[in-house]
């Protein structure tokens, strides 16, 4: 299980959270999208997606409690709430391989990464859980990049690079789509963005 979590909400999750399924229901795989966010955004990107593209499930999730996902389920994505911490994060961590924290370009954003991500690397099952960050929203060759950069440098987790603001995210996102749904020609820049983070994802 893959969760895309972060303290604060509007940093990107679901936006990260539906790519990735998107991606990894293109591989083969049996994918579900879980959504445990009070906004429900995943949700509703699931109620949008056309049929004729491969099926992404959603995961009915308990509201005290996350279960395990169903039997033949070989991936699955988690859209946490902002705000996880205290009971709901260590059951997040119980079931989850990898955690991916986006961080935005924003010094409020920057200062709120460190005690989270200290919590997340505490309460992991096993070493062996795979926790990355990924700048979301980089507006390249500004201030505020610059001190994303410098303090991504000093995290000490693996860092899976910069993901562009781009209206690309917005359009397909209304439509239920993702980067892997349209033409490559169209999300070139995107696509190579996405490169370490689709590897990520799939590294055993």
């Amino acid at each position: 299980m893959i969760g895309v979590a972060y303290p604060k909400g509007g940093v990107g999750k679901s936006t990260l959270a539906t790519n990735l399924a998107g991606f990894l229901v293109r591989q083969g795989h049996a994918v579900m999208l879980g959504d445990a966010d009070r906004q429900q955004s995943a949700r509703m990107w699931l109620g949008l997606r056309p049929t004729h593209l491969p099926v992404i499930a959603g995961w009915e999730l308990d509201a005290d409690r996350l279960a395990k996902p169903p039997r033949g389920t070989t991936h699955v994505v988690l859209d946490t709430p902002a705000g996880l911490h205290g009971k709901k994060l260590d059951e997040v961590m119980k079931i989850a391989d990898r955690v991916l924290l986006p961080l935005q370009p924003s010094i409020f954003d920057i200062y709120a990464t460190r005690d989270f991500l200290d919590a997340l690397l505490a309460r992991r099952k096993s070493e062996r859980v795979d926790v990355a960050v990924v700048g979301n929203r980089v507006r390249e060759g500004t201030i505020a990049a610059e001190q994303l950069a410098a303090f991504l440098a000093k995290l000490g987790v693996p860092v899976l690079g910069h993901l562009r603001d781009t209206q690309n995210y917005i359009h397909l996102a209304a439509r239920g789509l993702t980067l892997w749904d349209v033409a490559p020609s169209r999300v070139e820049k995107d696509l190579e963005q996405w490169a370490p983070l689709t590897r990520w994802a799939l590294a055993s």
